[in-house]
């Protein structure tokens, strides 16, 4: 298993980032190469992003249909974050086959079809962070649930187009509290697993897509507490997700060797890669070491040389309420070679998605 170690970056020259556009009311939550996804409340929309033609024409995808009471809550900007309304994530299978999910299930669209159908009803929590899917088209995804007890908890797969679920891979008691995140990596075809919340909970775990066989990384420490974690051909990058100790940016190289890239500004849960660009964005979760109450967006050209590049001021409503500020980045590949960043509870800017262009 391997150790991490600090590694000095080379000094960074400057870059900025463009904005080009925004909309209001609505959450980025995937790419499909140059298309983007996005939902207002719970209704599906997407466009193609192009130098030319930013977002002008977004079409409806599809719609769910929540109990009535959340069509309620929905409604409103402030009980739709009190209730966290709305599609939390989002996998665009290469059948065309739309998988995300909600508060209580795994919901599924199939091409043709303008409806979501529930496929699998959430037990343990309200919802996984993330999808993973495979280029075989196989979607998986982690319990992520409160887990006082330290329960099993349960990696759960679908071969079938998301119309069934089985349970791949089970964390045995005491082992973990919940799984973060599974991230599907395209050069080493394999899934990787974040897990945590303390001491050897914490874990980065590598897997084969048929998780039969799955191995420990890196664990034990609150800087191996992730939930983003974003691959590249070189390496896997990913960020800590600690209110315990200063949070930074971390590189797994393909021979698996760990540097240690920069420092962060708080905890950090959402990560993506435009191009060979790759991003980190920060959340504003006050703890005795996290005191920033700004969420920052960090970002690399080369994977090296990080910077801070945007950053929004917590608005003025209770986070534990109405959600900690944050900056949700969507998941997918990414052709378009623009960023898409959807801000909440932060002022000027509050479920709005903006697009931004890189300026080298």
């Amino acid at each position: 298993m391997a150790t991490l170690r600090a590694s000095p970056a080379p000094s960074a020259s400057p870059w900025s980032l463009a904005r080009i556009a925004s909309f209001p009311g609505m959450r980025a939550l995937s790419w499909d190469d140059d298309v983007l996804y996005a939902s207002r409340g719970y209704t599906l929309l997407r466009a193609r992003m192009s130098a030319t033609g930013i977002g002008e024409d977004w079409q409806q995808v599809g719609v769910y249909r929540p109990g009535w009471w959340r069509t309620l809550t929905s409604s409103s900007r402030l009980s739709f974050r009190l209730f966290r309304d709305g599609f939390h994530a989002l996998a665009v299978l290469p059948s065309g086959v739309l998988i995300a999910a909600v508060a209580g299930a795994i919901i599924s669209l199939l091409p043709g079809e303008t409806e979501f159908r529930v496929s699998h009803r959430v037990l343990r929590g309200t919802r996984p962070l993330h999808l993973a899917v495979a280029a075989n088209g196989h979607t998986a995804w982690g319990e992520y649930f409160d887990n006082p007890h330290r329960d099993e908890v349960h990696i759960y797969v679908s071969t079938d187009r998301g119309s069934s679920w089985h349970v791949a891979y089970t964390f045995p008691k005491g082992a973990i509290r919940h799984v973060h995140n599974i991230v599907y990596d395209q050069w080493a075809d394999c899934f990787w697993i974040l897990t945590g919340d303390n001491g050897s909970e914490c874990k980065i775990l590598r897997a084969s897509c048929d998780f039969k066989d799955v191995d420990v990384i890196l664990s034990g420490s609150q800087q191996t507490r992730a939930v983003a974690l974003v691959p590249a051909a070189g390496s896997v990058y990913f960020s800590s997700d600690t209110p315990l100790e200063t949070n930074h940016v971390y590189a797994v190289d393909r021979r698996g060797n760990i540097r240690q890239l920069a420092a962060i500004s708080s905890s950090s849960i959402y990560g993506c890669r435009v191009g060979e660009a790759i991003f980190f964005s920060t959340m504003i979760e006050p703890s005795s070491v996290n005191l920033d109450r700004e969420v920052r967006m960090y970002g690399s050209l080369d994977g090296f040389q990080w910077q801070e590049l945007l950053a929004w001021k917590k608005d003025r409503w209770p986070m534990r309420l109405f959600q900690y500020g944050n900056a949700f980045l969507p998941d997918g590949r990414n052709t378009a070679g623009l960023l898409a960043i959807t801000t909440i509870a932060v002022k000027h800017g509050d479920i709005e998605t903006t697009l931004w262009s890189i300026e080298a």
